[in-house]
């Protein structure tokens, strides 16, 4: 059985908490500022790089340790503290309050882990091994991202604003083989060689060829 459900969270409005400002915490934050969330950042001698993030309006950055009031419509909890008296401290919070926190690099201390990760936006890929083999979950990883082009995500966006124009198509195997054809063949092509205008100008010559096929 399954001791971590694989999950995709909604982060659009939502705020999640990082406590601790090392590099154990910048780790984290360069996977969770690709997300829609408010990022918030509690801890003492901020790495360089948190604190430009925070000049940015990437984060919100307070430097002093994280408090329970601070927990405020919170969605998940990191504890990055490199401390293990600190993240015990703010699980017990975290507990209290009835969020789920992930200890980094604590597996029996944590609610949740956090896969590793494919990004081909919209396209993404989560990897996980229960916490038992993150070198296999990271070899994996790099052998995914070595075989799927990084158009693909433009070709998903492309193909996402068409799909009511497919909707003419039958649904079943006529529709399936269109999208095949556009993300593997049509598609790519289109789009190396007149970019993402040529990409979107393949989806109608495709289906208008689609509909005029019998078969």
């Amino acid at each position: 059985y399954m001791r971590h459900f694989p999950i995709f969270l909604d982060t659009t409005n939502r705020n999640i908490i990082v406590s601790g400002a090392g590099e154990c915490a910048v780790a984290k934050l360069r996977l969770l500022l690709k997300t829609q969330a408010k990022i918030f950042v509690f801890g003492h001698d901020p790495e360089d790089i948190i604190l430009q993030w925070a000049k940015k309006g990437l984060l919100i950055f307070t430097e002093r340790s994280l408090k329970k009031n601070d927990i405020k419509n919170i969605i998940l909890i990191y504890g990055a503290n490199e401390n293990s008296i600190e993240d015990a401290r703010i699980k017990a919070i975290s507990n209290s309050m009835g969020v789920l926190i992930n200890i980094v690099d604590n597996l029996n201390d944590s609610e949740f882990i956090t896969p590793a990760i494919v990004d081909r936006d919209p396209l993404t890929i989560a990897i996980g091994t229960e916490g038992t083999a993150p070198v296999l979950a990271r070899n994996i990883k790099k052998q995914l991202e070595e075989i799927l082009p990084t158009s693909l995500g433009i070709l998903a966006r492309i193909g996402q604003s068409f799909r009511n124009h497919v909707e003419i198509l039958p649904m079943g195997q006529k529709r399936r083989n269109f999208w095949t054809k556009f993300y593997f063949h049509d598609g790519p092509q289109a789009l190396q060689n007149g970019g993402e205008n040529e990409a979107r100008n393949s989806l109608n010559s495709l289906l208008k060829n689609t509909l005029e096929t019998k078969t």
